[in-house]
């Protein structure tokens, strides 16, 4: 049995309607706005994927849509990353702190080893 939490569904809905004009204010000025729409298709592909599953549909069909979504997961991550380094990033490095600097690169550092591996 496939177990569904509604409130999960209920803020994946809401995080969709916010990229279509809804309650936008909420996205942090709308930085996210883009990446909030692609990780609703996402969740798309994710229920269904499920529901081949759920239907016992052919392996190598369920795993064609798994690799898309993968690839999907990718380009949001490589999209959060270019936020974070038009943004978070340009902030540090203009600010005079040099420890607030030193923090973001050991992340930015931390961020890249994961993602490598």
């Amino acid at each position: 049995m496939l177990f569904i939490d509604l409130q999960l569904c209920y803020q994946m809905l809401k995080a969709c309607l916010t990229t279509k004009g809804m309650l936008v204010s909420e996205s942090q000025d709308g930085k996210f706005s883009g990446v909030i729409a692609r990780m609703c298709r996402i969740e798309g592909q994710a229920r269904g994927i499920a529901k081949m599953m759920v239907e016992e549909r052919y392996c190598v069909d369920i795993l064609h849509q798994i690799l898309a979504m993968e690839a999907a997961a990718r380009a949001a991550r490589t999209k959060v990353l270019e936020i974070h380094t038009s943004h978070c990033i340009d902030e540090a490095l203009a600010s005079d702190d040099r420890a607030y600097q030193a923090k973001i690169v050991a992340e930015l550092l931390s961020l890249i080893e994961k993602i490598a591996r």
